[in-house]
């Protein structure tokens, strides 16, 4: 008689071969196709289950953690403020991510908001769409220069270091802010300077945001920095959306204190600041910095083995709580 597979909660639909490989080894349960499914839900489609893999919409926490046999949540992003973790690892449940994948391809898209909203391109689409065009002017859509300028970069990580690569081709100046400076050498090869944050906000041109949602980054952008920051400066986020103070960005662009922003998440998504919705400068794209193919299918197929390897007792290779293995030493 044959040994019963593991149980897997699939809360969300993901791209092959995630699908394929979870149904291959284990009993794969799948939930209503919707976008944040309530916790109650979550909590009963959790019972009987070995593992859940979710994405950034799915609040894990007490409810769902303390589910009896549940051995690993594997979440289907890099980031994981959407898990309790300490909470996770108090109940021994294993939390997994997906990092070093979107990478490049969130960095494309960070440079892609900058050069849009500096340029004013939405903008200009718009102009020609509604038939403003009327012939070439010296004075049409003046937006500020990319080449040459000054890019400040909140958050060193590997996102932030790929923006750095990608502005030096640009011929950018490059600053950056983190609390855990990078090495001399990693600053010697990418050509970039450390400063502190205010300093980096007076000087930038452009700033481009890559920090991890935590307690102490909440709102890190609001009045204050926007205020520092030059009048003809642009702010582009595409770490997570409550790291800005919308009601302050949509007032300072709007007071012009700022010149444009390129926002690629939210801080209540799906909704956006109904202020932002108004304004002509700021580009708002619906999450998609990883939205390409070759991505969010890596990143379905990791998630997907990181939970096989531990539904079946395994160490999964993105282990953020690695503590809970040790305790069962």
């Amino acid at each position: 008689m044959s040994e019963a597979r593991p149980v897997v909660v699939l809360t969300h639909p993901i791209l092959e071969p995630g699908p394929t490989l979870l149904r291959e080894a284990t009993e794969l349960r799948l939930l209503p196709n919707q976008y944040r499914h309530p916790v109650e839900a979550l909590r009963k489609a959790a019972e009987g289950a070995q593992g859940m893999v979710t994405q950034l919409m799915d609040p894990i926490g007490e409810e769902v953690l303390r589910t009896p046999g549940l051995k690993i949540v594997s979440n289907v992003a890099v980031g994981y403020d959407n898990i309790d973790v300490p909470t996770a690892t108090r109940h021994g449940v294993m939390v997994t991510n997906t990092p070093g994948i979107l990478d490049d391809t969130t960095a494309d898209f960070a440079f892609a908001l900058l050069m849009a909203a500096g340029r004013r391109l939405l903008e200009a689409d718009r102009f020609v769409r509604g038939g403003a065009f009327a012939g070439w002017a010296i004075d049409m859509l003046l937006g500020h220069d990319v080449s040459g300028a000054t890019l400040g970069i909140v958050g060193f990580g590997r996102i932030g270091r790929g923006v750095a690569r990608r502005a030096r081709a640009f011929g950018m100046r490059v600053i950056y802010y983190d609390e855990f400076p990078a090495t001399p050498e990693v600053e010697q090869e990418l050509g970039v300077t450390r400063s502190e944050l205010y300093p980096l906000l007076s000087e930038a041109d452009f700033v481009s945001v890559h920090v991890p949602l935590t307690p102490a980054t909440r709102h890190l952008f609001s009045s204050k920095e926007f205020a520092t920051m030059k009048p003809s400066a642009v702010l582009v986020n595409t770490s997570r959306g409550p790291v800005v103070d919308e009601a302050a960005l949509a007032h300072a662009l709007k007071e012009r204190e700022i010149f444009a922003a390129g926002l690629d998440v939210y801080e209540n998504e799906p909704q956006v600041h109904p202020e932002l919705l108004k304004l002509e400068n700021v580009v708002l794209a619906p999450h998609i910095a990883s939205a390409s193919v070759k991505t969010r299918s890596r990143m379905s197929e990791v998630a997907a083995r990181n939970c096989i390897t531990g539904v079946r007792g395994g160490r999964p290779p993105n282990l953020l709580n690695p503590e809970v293995l040790d305790s069962r030493r």
